[in-house]
């Protein structure tokens, strides 16, 4: 029985040696856009006709709102490369943390269908939000029948 090889890529593409790589760039973006939301909503409500003051502040407080699913999101995914990259892909607490990425990109679709009455562009978040969910709700529920699978192939070599 030979375990299985390191994936390179995981640890030296998008991941820096220190593994701060692509998640250091996504919490970046999503602090700029945080501060960036002002000057963008008074560029909206400048330059579009139909842009007023309460769809501005129903898309600033969208976004805030939106932030904590997207840090505990970010964190979970984090979590979940680490033990990737440490050959722990079925196991049980990838299953929770796949849970847990799915439940916050329901969260978030949540948050967008509260607020697609005021801003109609926010449907389509919405259902990718949902659909990028149920995605990963899917291959959660493969994961978790994968685990027995596993284990009772440990066991029978």
């Amino acid at each position: 029985f030979r375990p299985l090889p390191r994936v390179s890529s995981l640890s030296s593409g998008w991941m820096c040696p220190n593994g701060w790589g692509l998640f250091s760039l996504f919490g970046a973006a999503l602090l700029l856009l945080d501060i960036g939301i002002f000057p963008i909503e008074r560029a909206f409500s400048l330059s579009l006709p139909f842009w007023d003051r309460e769809r501005g502040l129903c898309l600033m407080l969208c976004l805030y709102l939106c932030n904590i699913p997207a840090v505990i999101l970010l964190r979970s995914m984090w979590k979940l490369l680490k033990a990737l990259q440490q050959n722990m892909v079925f196991v049980p607490e990838n299953v929770m943390l796949l849970n847990t990425i799915s439940t916050c990109c329901f969260a978030a679709c949540l948050v967008f269908l509260l607020f697609c009455w005021k801003i109609y562009m926010l449907l389509i978040q919405a259902l990718a939000a949902g659909f990028v969910g149920l995605v990963v709700r899917i291959v959660k529920n493969v994961f978790e029948q994968a685990i027995p699978m596993k284990d009772e192939l440990d066991f029978t070599v």
